[in-house]
């Protein structure tokens, strides 16, 4: 019995151990509250060069990686051609990245999931500024007083930031065959951007 009761006061003590170890892990005070883990805008760097190294030859690199309120957002860029490879989002917390959901996956005719939907259109038919006309349109009637900066041209399809009051607000795209307009709604606020020049 006494044995019995030994184990089971180590067990618990291990279980409470182990409980605050994660809570001190991923709850911290702080005078304003509870604060979250956050890897960092540097760390959130090196993830998204780790990423554009990790395609064989060596032809792609960051562009710029952008903090939001629910996540890291980084555009990879072909270095020879200047041309937006993919883009990607870098979880705050732990690192971890996956493709962004969206145009990305679905317009993006050379790395994209649906790499083909419009290949066989050959050069897109929509011109980067007609894209930003597009753009500007589509926020006139859903961001009132936001303006859309110049495109960044990908395969497929354009990504284009806006900004509100002169400072970055959200982003969207605008597929380059057909005109269509993707919201990336999943970003959150913006807090800082890091222009790592490709």
């Amino acid at each position: 019995m006494r044995q019995r009761n030994l184990l089971m006061a180590g067990v618990g003590a291990v279980i409470a151990a182990v409980l605050v170890a994660v809570a001190a892990a991923t709850v911290g005070l702080s005078g304003s509250g509870i604060a979250r883990p956050d890897i960092g805008i540097d760390r959130a760097a090196n993830v998204a060069h780790g990423v554009a190294a990790s395609y064989p030859g060596g032809g792609l690199a960051v562009d710029e990686v952008i903090e939001f309120s629910n996540g890291y957002y980084a555009s990879i860029r072909e270095r020879s051609t200047g041309v937006g490879a993919f883009e990607i989002l870098i979880d705050r917390a732990t690192g971890r990245v996956t493709r962004e959901p969206g145009p990305d996956m679905m317009w993006n005719t050379r790395y994209g999931m649906m790499g083909g939907a419009y290949s066989g259109a050959g050069v897109m038919s929509v011109s980067s500024p007609q894209a930003q006309e597009v753009a500007q349109h589509w926020l006139d009637a859903n961001q009132p007083g936001a303006t859309a900066r110049s495109p960044d041209s990908y395969y497929g399809y354009y990504t284009i930031d806006f900004e509100k009051d002169r400072k970055l607000a959200g982003m969207l795209s605008v597929n380059g065959y057909s005109g269509a307009v993707w919201y990336h709604s999943w970003h959150g606020s913006f807090v800082q951007v890091r222009d790592l020049g490709a």
